[in-house]
């Protein structure tokens, strides 16, 4: 996880975020995986599994922002210790809602447990986190939709 501590006038400033970016012209989202977390943190991810699309509308009264969400189980390389946005760490999966979270990372992250894939939309507004909603694909055992 990085800590976003490097520069005060980021958005995510005092947050911690997994590392990700944007896709650069003519790259997949699993090609853009692989180059921002290496970018970021210096390690390679091998075989990295797409879990979900997530949708924020106007996220900070910007621009809508998509995410692909990936885990990967396979790497290679050493950790570094910083990069230009901040402080990088392992966390245990039990230490990570005991960070200072987006509200909805603190939903979503919860569904990487599952076997479905999700899509979902986190609205945030001037106040803060205001709603979210989910469709679950793939898992029997969790097919419904979760609306806040």
């Amino acid at each position: 996880m990085m800590h976003r501590n490097s520069r005060p006038d980021d958005m995510h400033f005092g947050k911690w975020n997994a590392p990700g970016g944007k896709l650069e012209p003519g790259e997949t989202p699993e090609e853009c995986v692989i180059r921002e977390v290496m970018e970021e943190t210096a390690l390679t991810v091998e075989e990295p599994r797409m879990r979900g699309i997530l949708t924020f509308p106007a996220f900070e009264g910007e621009e809508d922002w998509y995410v692909y969400v990936f885990t990967a189980e396979k790497f290679s390389g050493r950790l570094k210790d910083t990069c230009h946005e901040g402080d990088l760490f392992w966390i245990e999966d039990c230490d990570l809602m005991k960070l200072p979270l987006w509200d909805g990372d603190r939903i979503f992250m919860k569904w990487l447990d599952s076997k479905s894939f999700f899509s979902g939309k986190f609205v945030y507004s001037s106040f803060g986190f205001e709603s979210y909603s989910v469709v679950f694909y793939g898992d029997p055992q969790r097919t419904q939709n979760e609306i806040m």
